[in-house]
């Protein structure tokens, strides 16, 4: 791993045990305890009455607009269904978005196991870039980082391939560029704020490495 990312990381892990936060990635590596027992189908029940306008029901969504969440792990979907629900010590979610808040709101513990259980199990569809132009600059900045901007190779913390490590970092190969830009970018400009090692890295990139690198990770598989 990139000495970056683990210095990040290791500030994280620190803060987090010292405020009680769920900031991530922190809480990404610190694994949720899972339910007694994940019903699956169960799961399933919400993903196709309740995700599947967004998400389709095998979690490959249709539009860039909605992540894709087949295949993603299972203990980084509940982590995020949990940030964007306000916890009791919290002013406010820790990831804002008012339609999910809707949504993750509706459900209680064990039903964000479940849900989260059954999109990780689903198989996720591949992804292409779009942009092939794009796809040199991405694959350099995903395999090696930006040394002279103190950007970590992506590939440090989400795999050679994207697949990113359970609990700690999400899968992102084939992710859909337009969500893969609009995260990067909302991390830069601080409107979304749940991962301060995200945040450091994406100020460092211009507009254009988002989008290359975006690009090369829909097209990983």
């Amino acid at each position: 791993m990139n000495r970056l990312c683990k210095t990040l990381l290791l500030s994280q892990v620190v803060v987090a045990g010292l405020v009680g936060t769920m900031a991530a990635p922190a809480a990404w590596a610190a694994e949720p305890a899972a339910p007694a027992k994940v019903d699956v189908n169960r799961g399933q029940q919400i993903a196709t009455t309740v995700c599947v306008a967004c998400h389709a029901a095998d979690g490959n969504s249709t539009s860039g607009a909605y992540p894709k969440l087949a295949g993603q792990h299972a203990q980084y979907l509940y982590k995020e269904l949990k940030d964007f629900v306000k916890q009791p010590d919290a002013k406010a979610p820790e990831r804002q978005n008012p339609i999910m808040l809707g949504m993750a709101g509706a459900l209680n513990d064990q039903d964000m196991h479940n849900v989260a259980a059954y999109f990780s199990t689903q198989v996720p569809k591949p992804g292409a870039a779009k942009n092939p132009a794009d796809v040199a600059l991405g694959e350099k900045i995903w395999r090696g980082g930006i040394a002279e901007k103190g950007v970590p190779a992506c590939a440090g913390c989400h795999g050679a391939a994207g697949a990113g490590i359970p609990a700690q970092y999400p899968r992102l190969s084939g992710q859909w560029q337009d969500y893969t830009v609009a995260q990067l970018t909302a991390f830069q400009q601080g409107t979304r704020h749940n991962s301060s090692p995200m945040t450091t890295i994406a100020l460092r990139l211009t507009d254009k490495e988002i989008k290359a690198v975006a690009d090369y990770a829909a097209g990983l598989h």
